[in-house]
């Protein structure tokens, strides 16, 4: 049987990576298979550096519109990133009749719907298993292997960037700044760090996953998203003394008037086992009603976790490949058809539980105007830890932690409470997540 040919496009961490493991593993993958899988043609600006990776077994151009256009390529894996380029090869290969997989969660989570309306429209499948969490099977498990359940939510660590600098700040008590540094020396963290400190990235992952568990379309444009840049390495240390960490969550939850996305640091109890991941290690929690809680852990990135990932949509790829359309797993999960216009909920109708870090001049009566303002908007104290002074210190910092309640709610005591005299500068808010 003729092997399937493959057009790459780009060689960098992950193009090459996955050059390697595809070579390494040929035989392993041919077995489960029953067919070769063959990179025949490289497309990358730095075309000497992708020779040297491909070590001339392969053609290699440097324009990717000979691989998109190329009627012997079969398969085109798209893995030069970002949108305008990417999205143009990726519609150009439907266009031509070719399979697609990606690792762009970025162009994915833009330009998701374009782009899986058009492979639908042709007849043929784009696979993104590595746009989510790396190595880890994340999108598989949600789009076939959860299949019989209601999925209730998603939440989880999908940015190992954030998740080292927090893991730092934590076991060394230093300062995000200090950590960001390091993260960057390490090669953990990019120059511009923006869109993984920031929660972009994160972002762009999550929308992918509320699309396959929920059923509804791509909604980057309507996610929450905060990043961590703004957390003190105090309030680690007072989470810990709470019995809690501080992790950066995307999360994806089913209501009853609609769907919460959101990506935000959020409180975990110890306890749970996702708090304990440390390291730029990634972790997704799905709870479903049939199973219960399911926890997938792993690499989220790197050049041979991800191309593990990448491998993984091309062999599907090649078993799937001459069926029909209509009996091939849907690209969302669900029917186009059964896809449903579910309201994503603005951020003020969010219901959870709260940390708050308040410093106020230490002298009676402060706590009770505090605790007042809560209990007159129905927010209930769950715990509370008040901090020494230090010697000869006029103030002090306070501790609340709440019950559940909406963001709104939350966002109307926070301003009444900055208006007390008592109150020195801006309330520190950091949401709680109990994850059961």
């Amino acid at each position: 049987m003729e092997p399937i040919k493959v057009g790459l496009l780009g060689v960098g961490t992950v193009g090459s990576g996955t050059w390697n493991v595809l070579k390494r593993n040929k035989a392993e993958i041919e077995g489960r298979t029953g067919r070769e899988i063959q990179i025949t043609m490289v497309a990358d600006r730095d075309v000497e550096r992708a020779r040297e990776v491909t070590n001339g077994e392969c053609e290699v151009v440097a324009d990717g519109n000979l691989i998109v256009n190329n009627p012997d390529i079969d398969i085109v894996v798209e893995l030069i990133g970002g949108y305008d380029a990417a999205r143009a090869f990726v519609l150009k290969a439907i266009e031509n009749g070719k399979h697609v997989v990606t690792a762009n969660k970025a162009l994915l989570a833009e330009y998701g719907n374009e782009i899986f309306l058009a492979a639908q429209e042709k007849g043929v499948t784009v696979a993104y298993e590595a746009a989510v969490a790396g190595g880890i099977p994340i999108i598989k498990s949600l789009r076939e292997g959860l299949t019989a359940n209601r999925i209730e939510w998603v939440a989880g660590i999908i940015n190992g960037t954030t998740n080292f600098i927090l893991s730092e700040m934590r076991s060394k008590g230093l300062d995000f700044d200090v950590v960001l540094k390091e993260a960057q020396e390490l090669g953990y963290a990019e120059a511009d760090p923006t869109f993984d400190v920031e929660g972009i990235d994160a972002a762009h992952k999550l929308v992918l996953m509320s699309a396959i568990a929920f059923g509804i379309p791509v909604q980057f444009e309507k996610a929450y998203v905060e990043g961590i840049s703004r957390l003190d390495a105090v309030d680690i240390r007072y989470a810990e003394e709470l019995g809690y960490r501080i992790k950066l969550l995307g999360i994806a939850k089913r209501m009853e008037n609609g769907i919460e996305l959101r990506v935000h640091p959020a409180l975990v109890p110890s306890a749970r086992l996702i708090a304990n991941v440390e390291g730029a290690m990634n972790a997704v929690l799905v709870n479903t009603d049939a199973v219960g809680a399911t926890l997938y852990y792993g690499k989220g990135a790197g050049s041979e976790p991800t191309a593990s990932a990448v491998i993984a949509d091309l062999v599907d790829i090649v078993r799937i490949g001459a069926a029909d359309p209509v009996q091939r797993v849907p690209l969302l999960a669900f029917q186009p058809a059964a896809m449903a216009d579910t309201p994503i909920l603005p951020m003020s109708e969010v219901t959870t539980s709260y940390y708050l870090r308040i410093k106020v001049l230490d002298q009676p009566g402060v706590l009770a105007d505090i605790t007042r303002i809560l209990a007159d908007l129905d927010i209930s104290i769950d715990a509370f830890l008040q901090k020494e002074p230090q010697a000869g210190a006029k103030q002090v910092d306070i501790m609340i932690l709440t019950h559940q309640t909406r963001e709104k709610y939350m966002d109307e005591a926070i301003q009444k409470i900055e208006k007390l005299g008592t109150v020195l500068g801006q309330v520190t808010r950091i949401r709680l997540e109990e994850l059961v």
